[in-house]
């Protein structure tokens, strides 16, 4: 009987020891019914979620989260009515509550990302109406500092309604933190500057560092192979990839794939792109009238994308997507029918698997996770 105490024991501890338990933060417009940021707890070993607190922020629409995981910033998307703002937040995690520290302008309009050096330094956000990027020191407190560097993007596409000037859209790091890559809709322009943490305006655009995309693609996001220097941009206009090698902020492009299926005759509105923690699989959302999101696998040897499928989001414009560390879930935000799915990630195929689990979140856009 003792044993089979200690071995039930035993089982539990194990059990428990491969729980992966997060926190789940997801940022929303609130335009409608949302407060503003919503904290939730989010298991990778079961899906389930359950809400710990919210915080009242005006349109939290990007988030990113200090490497510790004690700090928050959020983008506030004002409609240019009101100056870009950017929100500095400390986080208890014993209570999963947000506190707010300070706000401080962007210098742009409708911030709509934003990035954080490993060194917790710097702040990076793109402005998307005013087309420009902005870098803001981050204080000892985790506050954040006055503006301190703003370049603006200049320049115009060929789609006459959305590339009528310069459109700022995303600020990521290369992997060794030694440039910057900002996709830019408006100019169909990947911008890449240099960045040097130590200097008091962080960012410098070298010669000949931009690269043209396409004629009215619509560059939004991108995302780092975790196995190889390469380097995979989604298009929101026209509903492709497009793959380049990277080396020492330099792009050589080698592979353009759409996003949507080849019968697709729609708005495509392609959004976010992020791919597994293993390397084999690339996904990427498709707004507009797809609603779904495309699956890739990706050769282990070229890097070169091959679809796989499309997952219906059980939901309307899905923008902002994340996977969990265990590359087990895939969460999808919904902006418009309000409720974030998860799917589990099928780890032969890369297939999605509907799992009957919803979080029902007003107008959510945005989803970040920090280990508990």
């Amino acid at each position: 009987m003792r044993f089979a105490v200690i071995l039930s024991s035993a089982f539990l501890f194990s059990v428990s020891a491969f729980s992966q338990n997060y926190y789940l933060f997801i940022g929303t417009y609130t335009t409608g019914r949302s407060e503003g940021i919503y904290v939730y707890k989010f298991n990778a070993t079961t899906g389930d979620a359950q809400p710990i607190s919210t915080i009242a922020s005006t349109n939290p629409s990007y988030l990113t989260i200090s490497p510790g995981g004690k700090f928050v910033y959020a983008v506030n998307e004002n409609d240019g009515s009101q100056p870009g703002e950017v929100t500095a937040y400390s986080f208890d995690k014993s209570a999963g509550q947000l506190t707010f520290l300070n706000k401080q302008q962007t210098g742009g309009i409708s911030p709509c990302y934003i990035s954080e050096s490993k060194n917790s330094k710097w702040l990076m956000i793109a402005n998307y109406s005013s087309g420009n990027v902005s870098a803001l020191p981050v204080n000892v407190d985790g506050s954040v500092g006055l503006l301190a560097e703003l370049i603006q993007h200049e320049g115009k596409g060929t789609d006459t309604s959305r590339q009528e000037k310069a459109h700022a859209h995303s600020t990521i790091f290369s992997p060794d933190e030694h440039y910057l890559l900002c996709a830019d809709l408006g100019t169909d322009k990947e911008m890449i500057y240099r960045f040097n943490s130590n200097l008091p305006k962080p960012l410098i655009l070298e010669k000949d560092s931009a690269v043209s995309i396409q004629p009215g693609s619509g560059p939004r996001h991108i995302v780092f192979n975790p196995k190889k220097p390469i380097v995979y941009i989604i298009e929101e206009l026209s509903g492709t990839v497009d793959a380049f090698h990277y080396n020492n902020g330099k792009l050589k492009h080698f592979q353009r794939i759409s996003s949507v299926s080849e019968d697709f005759k729609g708005d495509a509105g392609s959004a976010d792109i992020h791919i597994s923690p293993n390397g084999k699989f690339l996904y990427a959302t498709n707004r507009g009238t797809a609603n779904n999101i495309a699956i890739y696998s990706i050769d282990s040897l070229t890097g070169k994308l091959k679809v796989r499928g499309f997952q219906d989001v059980l939901g309307k414009h899905p923008r902002n997507f994340i996977i969990d560390p265990g590359g087990r879930f895939l969460l999808v935000a919904n902006r418009d029918t309000d409720n974030i799915v998860v799917f589990k990630i099928n780890q032969k195929t890369g297939l999605l698997e509907e799992t009957g689990k919803q979080i029902q979140i007003p107008n959510p856009v945005c989803l970040k996770l920090l280990k508990e």
